[in-house]
């Protein structure tokens, strides 16, 4: 069968698992809407964490950004594990013992203050939609290719399946249908990586296979073979870094405190019954991504050196069938600018005469190794479930943003449970209609939106969250302080970085490099700004007054952990 046939199957079998499960399990009152009604196992949770965890940025970005990059895209790996356990052990816990549903939610409690809540109402919006953004291109990405229609088609097919299961059944539904996208995910990663590795190295295990030697006997190690082919191209060597230590470390750091201060993960410690629950959910969870984040470095060094041996020096009239697929969505391009039909892939801009997108390299990798179709079809089933269940996930963040804690805690506090939940499923769709526009005008490529939505979050977030459980006399002025002077920093940063707002425009961005504060990418850039954030908390809260005494005592509560009194009554 042809991969357009397998396609349609395992798509639709995954398709068809997931409406159902929405339908089986909507929501019917807004506990169930936010939280899936607060009784969800550990087990599943962990699962679906993982699911909404790993987005488009994940599972079709993040290896093509490592295979393009070589060393320098480690970052993206530290920072996104990293940031995980952090948010695990530092932030969860906590977070679930204050009980409340969302992150404004918090803030507007802590910070006892309606203006601490409206602020964070519009970080947590800001956040979201950037990251949104990513995933709505990568379905579009993956429907292109797939479905034989353009990215914007792709993008609007995307738009209609979200909307369908994230109105329909919340969080209860989100959560059964992301454990099932994460299994999809995972199985999709996983045996490709697999194949491949067998097929090059004789190694059933990716992460091994990556650092073994080819089985084609002449003894090279794969990585010496691949950075063989990179330098004979013009390219820096793949195992070779080429950014400064300073903006690695801030981009991972960004990356790190911005997990912590992301939206969407942290209410999905509220899906669970106990707080002990929740630290169990945070660590399968971290088993579950570590499963995909491993393999990820291996998947791009087999996807590399399979375009090169593919693409480099051979004759246009004899590609494969992908490489006219791929050329048919507008992803790879080739231009023949000597005339000679004999493609020239090499480092030299003025003499390269292909161009390919980063986002593409971990669906056509299966492609361009030769796998059995339907191989080719589970990864696109595994692409969508990826991009699907994040984009769930930060829809419901959205909608609850709107519904939960700006009409229902600020604007109109006497609004029914009915209309509530009417409420929240009318933001997602507004929501959808945003995000849906995003992804046929992205801003970058799938990663680095992602990237700077994590650089929004640190910038917004994770100060006014750690003062608001570490320091008892953090008050409402600080907070709002430094979390308007945050993210306003970083929105400048990213528009004048990024898109060359105030420098003549997108194609000023490259020769702006020079000129980046301290040497730091605007990725890496939510470092500086949270550290600003926190130093002007600190120092408006100094000025200003204490905090009423029952939230210090609420604040010194949330520390105890659950059951100390009872142990020292025995």
């Amino acid at each position: 069968m042809s991969v357009q046939i397998w396609t349609y199957i395992i798509v639709g079998i995954t398709f068809a698992l997931y409406i159902g499960i929405a339908i089986w399990s909507r929501a019917g009152s807004t506990k169930e809407f936010y939280v899936a009604g607060g009784g969800v196992s550990p087990l599943a949770n962990g699962m679906a964490t993982a699911a909404d965890w790993m987005s488009a940025a994940s599972f079709i970005s993040m290896a093509g950004l490592i295979s393009f990059m070589g060393y320098d895209g480690s970052v993206y790996l530290m920072g996104w594990t990293g940031g995980y356990v952090l948010l695990a052990l530092l932030l969860a816990p906590y977070l679930r013992k204050f009980g409340k549903f969302t992150v404004p939610d918090f803030i507007g409690e802590r910070y006892y203050s309606k203006t601490a809540r409206i602020v964070a109402v519009l970080c947590a919006l800001i956040v979201s939609f950037t990251y949104v953004a990513g995933q709505m291109r990568g379905v579009g990405v993956v429907f292109s290719r797939f479905l034989q229609v353009d990215i914007n088609t792709g993008v609007i097919i995307g738009m209609i399946i979200v909307l369908f299961y994230a109105v329909l059944g919340g969080m209860k539904g989100i959560t059964y249908t992301q454990v099932a996208q994460y299994c999809v995910l995972i199985f999709a990663f996983m045996v490709p990586a697999i194949f491949i590795s067998i097929q090059m190295t004789g190694n059933p295990i990716p992460q091994l296979g990556m650092g073994s030697t080819l089985n084609d006997g002449s003894g090279t190690y794969l990585l010496d073979k691949l950075n063989g082919l990179s330098t004979e191209l013009g390219f820096a060597e793949y195992t070779d870094g080429s950014k400064s230590l300073i903006d690695v470390f801030a981009i991972t750091l960004a990356l790190m405190v911005g997990t912590a201060g992301l939206p969407h993960v942290i209410v999905r410690f509220f899906t669970v019954k106990k707080v002990k629950d929740a630290r169990k959910s945070a660590g399968l969870a971290l088993l579950f991504i570590a499963i995909l984040y491993t393999t990820a470095p291996a998947v791009a060094v087999f996807a590399r050196t399979n375009l090169i041996n593919t693409v480099s020096e051979k004759k246009y009239a004899d590609m494969p069938a992908w490489f006219t697929n791929w050329e048919e969505t507008g992803l790879l391009k080739y231009e023949d600018k000597n005339q000679d039909g004999v493609i020239q892939y090499v480092a030299d801009k003025s003499k390269n005469e292909l161009t390919v997108d980063r986002d593409i390299m971990v669906l056509a990798n299966p492609e361009i190794a030769n796998l059995p179709n339907w191989v080719i079809a589970l990864v696109a089933a595994g692409g969508l479930a990826a991009a699907l269940s994040t984009a769930a996930g930060l829809l419901l963040v959205i909608s609850a943003a709107v519904s939960h804690d700006l009409i229902k805690n600020v604007f109109k506090p006497d609004i029914t449970e009915k209309q509530e939940l009417l409420a929240a499923r009318l933001s997602a769709v507004a929501a959808v209609v945003v995000a849906g526009y995003f992804g046929i005008n992205p801003p970058d490529f799938v990663a680095a939106v992602v990237a700077l939505a994590f650089g929004l979050a640190a910038a917004s977030f994770f100060p006014a969250i750690v003062l608001g459980i570490f320091y008892k006399k953090m008050n409402k002025e600080g907070a709002i302080a430094g979390m308007v002077v945050g993210i306003v920093l970083m929105i400048f940063y990213i528009l004048k970085f990024k898109f060359g707002v105030f420098d003549g425009g997108k194609e000023a961005v490259a020769g702006l490099k020079s000129s980046w504060w301290f040497g730091i990418s605007p990725e890496g850039f939510g470092t500086i700004a949270m550290i600003v954030n926190f130093a002007v908390a600190l120092v408006v809260n100094s000025f200003t007054q204490e905090p009423p005494q029952d939230v210090q005592e609420i604040v010194e509560n949330i520390r105890i952990p659950s059951g100390v009194g009872e142990a020292v009554h025995h």
